[in-house]
Formats: structure tokens, sequence, C-alpha cells
């Protein structure tokens, strides 16, 4: 590879701030609001043009997984008052992306979040060991945002992984990562008719054969199975059935061979549905998501690794910063379709909630630094389960606690008193 070296030169200083969010996410959600709700001055920084990540530009179909969270309940009472028709003023897991995005920003503005879209960080700033802000590049330049505090909830943890935080990029036994997806929606579905399929081990017996089966035998490769959605909207289903394996999440090239893969796989899926799917006969694209979604990428390494073990006894830890998370271990076949044979979904062994340690959160060497949503410190197993939206909103809820907590008692965040932040969840 060649290199160029490019020229110093000064940056103007943007902003400083108390709170940095980088990323918007379910868990940078929690985190901003979280902080600013906490009494710290906060900033949340977006790359793309509307906040939410996968639940709104991503299409998500639905919450999966739950948590015991103050601020999860409350984007699902406000959603319930946003809903229409049957379901007006009705809790609901299913997501209306177009409303979600709104309700995010007015939840922002209301906690006095200062919101930046259309901005990328692309560096740390750091200090010797401590993190003081990032480098972003937008239409205004490149440009430093100074903070005390960052929470790195992008997803991949750029910031984090530019910090100097050592990971694991994948399963540590090989690096794979779990394949990618490009949700899209359907509309013209008879809902009276239609079958749902919600997760890898659903099965439907039609005339034809089995619908998984079929879809194996008759959907391009690695795309190969069913799962479809009911949303807030009569006649439209969601499908998560595009799928592009072996890529890395962290790197340009295979993200843009994933959204080639992806799209081109959405025109033979629609024909599939219509061919095999009862209900389904008359259905048409209406809309696709215009932000992939990425499984699995960096696993930091915290002062704690959350592991599978710990889920399954549905451990109490003393310093828990989430609680009662659930859901299950759901890994995708890093080859193909369907699900990976360590994953296990209907028939998930343990009906508790389990805690998140304030620890999975926090880098060993780097201070001012919070890492938080599905690139906590955790196994590749464990993030199977963890990665699910309430968790990662959750677990921003608490990551943006204690970032407060640490600004108004002007202490290092990794002495911040766990007991207080579990007070104030």
């Amino acid at each position: 590879m060649q290199y160029y070296v490019e020229p110093e030169r000064q940056i103007p200083i943007r902003k400083t701030t108390e709170v940095l969010i980088v990323g918007s996410g379910p868990s940078g959600i929690g985190a901003a609001l979280a902080a600013a709700r906490g009494g710290a001055r906060t900033m949340l920084i977006e790359q793309g043009g509307t906040v939410g990540g996968i639940s709104t530009a991503g299409l998500m179909s639905h919450w999966t997984g739950t948590a015991d969270s103050r601020l999860y309940r409350e984007i699902l009472m406000r959603s319930a008052a946003l809903n229409e028709g049957a379901i007006h003023n009705k809790p609901v897991i299913q997501i209306d992306p177009e409303k979600l995005k709104m309700l995010y920003l007015e939840m922002l503005l209301e906690a006095g979040v200062e919101v930046q879209l259309y901005t990328f960080a692309c560096s740390a700033v750091m200090e010797q060991n401590r993190i003081c802000g990032v480098i972003t590049e937008s239409k205004s330049g490149r440009e430093m945002i100074g903070a005390d505090i960052v929470i790195d909830a992008s997803g991949d943890g750029d910031i984090a992984a530019k910090a100097g935080v050592p990971y694991t990029l994948g399963r540590a036994s090989d690096g794979g990562m779990q394949p990618a997806t490009i949700m899209f929606k359907v509309a013209g579905v008879d809902e009276t008719r239609a079958v749902f399929l919600g997760s890898f081990e659903s099965t439907y017996q039609t005339g034809r054969g089995e619908l998984q089966a079929l879809a194996k035998q008759h959907l391009p490769h690695p795309a190969g199975h069913v799962l479809l959605y009911k949303s807030t909207l009569p006649g439209v289903v969601t499908c998560n059935m595009t799928n592009c394996t072996d890529i890395d999440g962290t790197k340009t090239e295979d993200l843009t061979r994933a959204e080639v893969t992806c799209r081109r796989q959405i025109d033979a899926i629609i024909r599939f549905l219509r061919e095999f799917v009862p209900g389904y006969e008359n259905c048409f694209l209406i809309s696709s998501a215009s932000l992939m979604g990425i499984r699995e990428t960096r696993h930091f390494h915290g002062r704690y690794t959350l592991t599978e073990q710990d889920i399954l006894e549905a451990r109490v830890f003393p310093d828990w910063v989430v609680k009662g998370a659930h859901f299950n271990f759901d890994v995708h076949n890093i080859a193909g379709a369907g699900l990976d044979e360590t994953g296990v979904q209907e028939r998930f062994p343990q009906d508790k909630g389990y805690t998140i340690p304030y620890r999975c959160f926090l880098p060993e060497q780097i201070d001012g630094l919070l890492f938080t949503g599905r690139t906590m410190s955790g196994t590749h197993m464990a993030h199977s389960n963890f990665r699910a939206m309430p968790i990662c909103l959750a677990m921003g809820e608490g990551c943006g606690t204690a970032a407060a907590i640490s600004i108004q008692s002007r202490c290092a965040l990794c002495d911040v008193p766990v007991e207080e932040v579990q007070k104030r969840l």
C-alpha cells in the first residue's frame, strides 16, 4: 500500500461540552438522554441525517428482547400515543420508523441535548492516556469537539478503537462475524391469510412444502430463510430476509459488497413471497433501509467480560447498571442462511433477566471514555444476546447516568459510586 503524508494544519474547535456521545442508535439515544437529564451539558453527534440508527434508518421491525429500563418504557408509552388506528394509545413492540425518528428528536431537544447531524467522528483526541474529544469531518470541514467525557455509541466502536482500547474482532476462535442484512418493507399483504414467521426455528407447511426449506431451495445464497413481521400499518410487513456473509463491518469495501449483495436479493425475495407464501401474492416493495444492519464487529476488552454463563445463570452483579435484560442467543449462521449451530431462539432455556456490570463499559487504561452498545466487553456468544436494542438502550441509559454523576461529583469514571447510578436508574 502507498501512503500520503498529510500536511500539519490547524483545525477549529467547534465546541466543548461535558459529555459527548458519538452515534445515535438506541444506545446513543439512551446515553444522551440520561446524561442530559442527569444535569450534564450534553452533545450528540451522528454521521447520518436522522437519529435512531438501526431502529429508524435501519427499518428494524420491532423491539426484540427487553430490559428493565425506565427509558425503554417511556419510549414505548410515548410511541403508543403516536400510533394510529387500532393500536392508538396501546404500547406495542412494533416500530413505526418515521414516528420514532421524530419522537427521539423531541425527547433529545426536551432534555437539552445539543444534536449535530451529518457529522462523522473520525479520530480520538488524546492527552496521554485520557480522551479529551474527537476529530470530526462534515460539510463544515475538519473540526475538533472537546469533551470531559466521551461515550462511544458508534456501533463499531470507532472512537474507542482510535483511542487504543484493545478489542477482539468477531468470535475469538476464527474472527468470524455474523452476517449483514438490509431490512425492507412490502405492502399489499392480505393480513387475514398472511404468514408471519418470527424466528429461524419457526416453520409453516404449505401445499408446496415447508417455507423455511423452500427458501433455502429457491432464494439466492447466502439468503435462504423466512423472517416476516407485522408492522404498525395495515397490509405492511417488514422483511428480515436479505443476507450477506463473510464481511467485516469495519471495512468500507466489505460494507459496499454487502450493500450490493443484499439489494440484489430483494427482487428475488419478493418473487419468492408472491409465489410461495400465503397472503403475499400481491405484495410489492415500498421501502428499504438506508442503514445496513451490521450485527457484529469489535468486542472491546473492558474491566469485565460478560459471558454466556453469566446470562444463563441470570447473574446479579453488585455493580450492575443494566438489569432485567433478556433475549436469546441469536447467532445468525456465519456461513449461510438461518441460525448458527450455536444459536438458540425459541428454545432459549432461561426466562429470568440478567444484569450487566458497569465494568463492561470501562476500558482498563483510557480515562474519560465509556463504550456502549453491541461493542461492550463481552464474548461472541454473550454478544448475540445483549446486542438486542432494548438492552443496548438500557446500556446507554446506565452509561449516561454514570457520566452525569462523574461530571457533578468531579470524579473519574472508574470512581463513580455505582450505588448512586443504580438509585437514579
